[in-house]
């Protein structure tokens, strides 16, 4: 520690440390190096610059803290402990353990003041850049001359392991080309990773790289030096239009007598013998465990009182404001709560049987019709708008200088996917995404976590099977919707006309939890609204039989209609055929059993399934399966569906089958 450290500094960065180093050993599981080397940054950060307060974790103009490398879970859990937001010294003695609050990894929603889920590397920096985003275009919307109401920065603390991963690239170009100059990215560059030395894989020039990117680039050689971390926070909070990285050299496991700036120090615990060595280096008691000192929790617990005025004078700040904008106070309090708009599903179109169209075009259009009434709707594509048809009409484009609420993403599939989570994390949003179905493959670790975290992410995946056509096999879904269904906490959704897709946009825009829209490239016959409405219960009766049924067809998407063509041949054969439409496995299961067996009677076996992708996964609901066991092949859309057997004829013979 440098001179610049006061005893009491001193006392606070070392209990952090202390605690790492007992939690990691007491559950014989953990990464202790890296929350050693950043506690010296952490503290100057939490006790000095960062804006939030312990007691009320969700306040609205706090700054956001993100650890981004998840590993080192002990140190936010330390500071969140330390500072008051309600952990237990006992929670800090269960880390890692089963019904604990101290997880080994951070896990939003389920420790107060864990910002975001984090782990999976580079996450973490992709969730920093969709909250500075929605900070930005919340400031613009409501802040007037005097009245700042939005007005708070995102901090992240990275790793090396963060920054080799693509998505802290991608990430990275996309927030210096919008210059979000209140994002603060802490590279923790101690250069040390599990195999060894970085320079074993890792040589390039970092801070090189995101000076190319437009970021403003700040050092600190010395990671103990408290001087030099205030300069640079400091600095990093004076505007310059660009988001700023701090390069801060780290020591991996400092002050550890044999294992500190080794491998050894990072995922492992450091082990009793060094633990005991390094307490008596720190001045710390080694025959003593989860020691926290009086006067540095007291300090600590400073956070709380200075939290507490900050949040008193913004609410202050909130009453004027609400007493001369009304309107706009209570739009941004509604914004917050996720609350929509009355009547807001009033103007979606419903399609005539008359028509045909492709179920992408279908969205686009329900989509314009909900961001008419619901503000706070943006989102983009990676760089596929014109063929998603994700363009807001009249919404303006969010960039380095307008707050508008489309968003070019670029082709950044996978950063695209955790600036989402970051932006409906922050709050205040209603976010979508959009590419090709096949390319939600390179932002699946995003959607991952946007389940986990329970995020109200809306995908748009357009060009959703074979019917992509002659792009070839590898532009064409084939495993993509099973896999997505099989993602806990995921709600998929593959309509069959336009009407179901409006029906799943409603589901969108009211589910708790990712939804993924797989939609068409080709144009579909409409079906008979007042039945399609009832696609929002992912399975419904769409033809009965003439008779009792003895025989169900059940299709997703485009193949619903190979499923009513081929009834009609069934039927004229004297089989009295049921057709369900089954555009979501998840929303079907959520149904009641009585509903359930309403639409599959068990009593039916003879069941066919059809849909135009791989068939594992099907035999739950159909004793025959008609689907794409294998990669597609170029071709226009109806030739394939020719050659690959999705034809009515096929489908009549596979039901004949199954009912002998």
């Amino acid at each position: 520690m440098t001179p610049s450290a006061t005893s009491i500094d001193k006392l606070c960065i070392d209990t952090v440390r202390c605690l790492s180093m007992d939690a990691v050993q007491k559950a014989n599981s953990g990464h202790p190096g890296t929350p050693m080397a950043q506690a010296p940054a952490a503290y100057v950060l939490w006790t000095q610059f960062l804006k939030h307060n312990p007691v009320n974790p969700t306040w609205a103009n706090r700054d956001r803290f993100i650890l981004s490398c998840g590993h080192a879970s002990m140190l936010i859990y330390s500071l969140l402990y330390l500072a008051g937001y309600g952990l237990e010294l006992e929670d800090i003695k269960n880390f890692r353990q089963w019904g604990s609050l101290t997880p080994g990894h951070p896990e939003f929603g389920h420790t107060a003041g864990i910002e975001t889920t984090t782990g999976p590397l580079g996450q973490g920096i992709g969730n920093a850049v969709g909250m500075a985003i929605a900070e930005r275009w919340l400031a613009a919307r409501f802040n007037r001359p005097g009245f700042e109401i939005v007005n708070h920065r995102t901090y992240a603390f990275a790793g090396d392991g963060c920054l080799m991963e693509g998505i802290a690239y991608e990430a990275a170009s996309l927030a210096g080309h919008l210059k979000l100059d209140k994002l603060v990215v802490l590279w923790d560059n101690n250069k040390i990773t599990i195999e060894g030395s970085t320079d074993l894989a890792f040589t390039e020039d970092v801070p090189k790289r995101f000076e190319a990117q437009g970021w403003r680039v700040l050092k600190v050689e010395d990671g103990e030096d408290l001087s030099a971390l205030q300069r640079a926070y400091q600095q990093a909070q004076e505007p310059c239009g660009k988001p700023t990285l701090i390069d801060c050299r780290t020591i991996i496991g400092w002050p550890a007598p044999t294992k500190k700036n080794t491998h050894n120090a990072h995922g492992a615990p450091l082990g009793e013998g060094e633990i005991k060595a390094t307490k008596q280096i720190l001045g710390f008691d080694p025959e003593v465990n989860f020691a926290v000192p009086t006067e540095a929790l007291e300090h600590w617990r400073q956070c709380q009182t200075q939290g507490a005025q900050d949040e008193v004078e913004w609410n202050g700040r909130f009453a004027a404001y609400r007493s001369t904008f009304p309107e706009l106070a209570t739009e941004f309090e509604a914004f917050l709560k996720g609350e929509l708009p009355a009547n807001w599903d009033a103007g979606l179109p419903v399609y005539p049987t008359t028509e045909s169209a492709a179920t992408r075009e279908a969205s686009g259009k329900a989509l314009n019709a909900l961001a008419s009434v619901i503000p706070n709707l943006i989102g983009g594509s990676a760089d596929l708008a014109p063929s998603n048809n994700t363009d807001l009409k009249g919404g303006g484009t969010f960039t380095a200088t307008e707050a508008g609420r489309n968003f070019h993403f670029g082709i950044r599939e996978h950063a695209m996917g955790a600036v989402l989570n970051g932006m409906t994390l922050h709050g205040g949003l209603r976010a979508f995404g959009a590419t090709f179905l096949i390319f939600s493959d390179y932002m699946r670790p995003s959607v991952r976590l946007a389940s986990l975290m329970k995020q109200p992410v809306t995908y748009v995946w357009t060009h959703d099977s074979i019917g992509v056509g002659e792009d070839g096999p590898t532009h064409q879904p084939i495993e993509q919707v099973m896999t997505l269904r099989m993602i806990p906490g995921m709600t998929m959704l593959r309509p069959a006309d336009a009407n179901e897709t409006v029906a799943a946009w409603k589901v969108a825009m009211t589910h708790q939890g990712p939804v993924g829209l797989a939609l068409t490239r080709q144009k579909l016959p409409v079906l008979d609204a007042t039945k399609a409405a009832q696609a929002v219960k992912g399975a419904y009766i769409l033809e009965e039989g003439s008779a009792s049924p003895k025989l169900i067809l059940i299709g997703s998407g485009s193949e619903v209609h190979l499923a009513v063509e081929a009834r009609k041949v069934l039927e004229a054969q004297g089989i009295a055929t049921r057709v369900v439409s089954m555009p979501s496995w998840e929303l079907f299961e959520a149904q009641p059993k009585s509903y359930r067996e309403a639409v599959l009677p068990p009593a039916i076996q003879a069941r066919v399934s059809i849909e135009a992708g791989i068939t594992t996964g099907w035999q739950r609901y159909a004793s025959t399966c008609i689907g794409l066991d294998h990669f597609g092949a170029s071709a226009p859309a109806e030739i394939l569906f020719e050659k690959f057997g999705l034809t009515v004829e096929k489908v009549v013979a596979a039901a004949q089958t199954a009912l002998s």
